[in-house]
């Protein structure tokens, strides 16, 4: 029997990098729905567009490095690159947005530091942050949720607002007049005006306490990640561990400050919180690999979140916790890794 050495991701099943891809796709499909029902054709659009530039990029380093194209694409890692970065952007937000971001974190996140196996950070979440600090305005411009909003974009405004960059203060405005925010930038918002927590969630977005829409994409989200388990296509360590931490610290500020701090429901129901549970964290390549190191990883993405959310100046913060514990990851490798067979303290 052959010993082969390869990079990372070490799935330890018998599953191929590109299976394991394929069922991270399948399993997203209801998060995906979700989105387009309550946010309109916008989201498949930005999916669609990454997805070509994301294809064309990888094939395009691969054909200068010499390397078989076909090979790297069918892994799909460029795919679910794509389809991370598109779901995490307003749907309506401009074309050259989208392309920006999957151009950087395909060609300088990914193939900079050697390609898949190979990079530090998330590609996507890296991606993001560029996109959050660089146009802010865009990348916070999303629109109502269907329910409460006074005018639902079809797919030819969905176009028009992508590609030729029409205005869409209309889609942003609820059935009351009122323009739309996410659930957390919305609650920040109304905190730092001096209102408390029940005062800002007696608005129309909050009609659930985690948000109007926002609530069915995290549970859609939860649901695939749970087939993702049942696939044993990720393991429980993470997403358990970040949703415990989350649950645990969001508990316990709103405990001791209930009129500046959001409940855990809200918290577990607003946001990326679900898409990064059980999709963003669980990336094979720049989490901790060792069972007590990913559940150490995801207790501090999950301290990180909700610090973030609660004291930092960006309304969601799964972006910049993972990026954080990706820098952290080699570090909590190092300190649990598992001690060799025949060991014994003090020899």
């Amino acid at each position: 029997m052959a010993f082969k050495i390869a990079t990372s991701p070490h799935i330890i099943n018998k599953l191929h990098t590109s299976t394991v891809m394929q069922r991270v796709l399948m399993c997203a499909f209801p998060g995906i729905i979700a989105q387009c029902v309550f946010f309109g054709w916008g989201t498949l659009i930005q999916l669609a567009i990454a997805v070509v530039v994301a294809i064309a990029a990888e094939a395009l380093v691969m054909k200068l490095r010499g390397r078989s194209i076909k090979t790297a694409l069918s892994d799909y890692s460029a795919v679910v690159t794509a389809f991370l970065l598109a779901v995490a952007i307003p749907p309506l937000a401009p074309w050259w947005l989208i392309v920006i971001g999957t151009l950087f974190a395909i060609l300088m996140v990914k193939h900079v530091y050697g390609g898949l196996g190979n990079n530090v950070f998330n590609p996507a979440m890296a991606a993001y942050v560029l996109l959050l600090i660089s146009f802010p305005v865009q990348m916070t411009s999303w629109v109502a949720p269907a329910p409460i909003a006074a005018h639902i974009p079809d797919i030819l405004s969905s176009l028009q607002a992508i590609f030729l960059q029409t205005d869409i203060s209309a889609y942003r405005l609820g059935f009351d007049g009122i323009s739309m925010a996410t659930p957390l930038d919305a609650l920040k918002t109304d905190l730092s005006m001096g209102l408390t927590v029940t005062e800002s969630m007696s608005k129309s977005i909050f009609a659930n306490g985690a948000g109007v829409g926002w609530f069915w994409v995290n549970a859609m989200y939860l649901a695939g990640g749970l087939m993702l388990l049942k696939l044993k296509v990720i393991r429980w360590h993470l997403p358990v561990a970040f949703l415990a931490s989350l649950t645990l610290f969001s508990a316990m500020g709103f405990v001791m400050g209930p009129d500046t701090h959001g409940t855990p429901w809200y918290h577990l129901f607003s946001g990326a919180t679900m898409l990064a549970a059980f999709f963003i964290i669980t990336d094979p390549v720049t989490a901790a690999s060792s069972p007590r190191g990913r559940i150490i990883f995801g207790v501090l993405i999950g301290l990180l979140v909700y610090l973030i959310r609660s004291f930092g100046g960006y309304p969601d913060a799964v972006a910049f916790a993972v990026l954080l514990a990706n820098l952290c990851a080699p570090f909590i490798d190092y300190y649990v890794r598992p001690r060799a067979y025949g060991h014994r303290s003090g020899h």
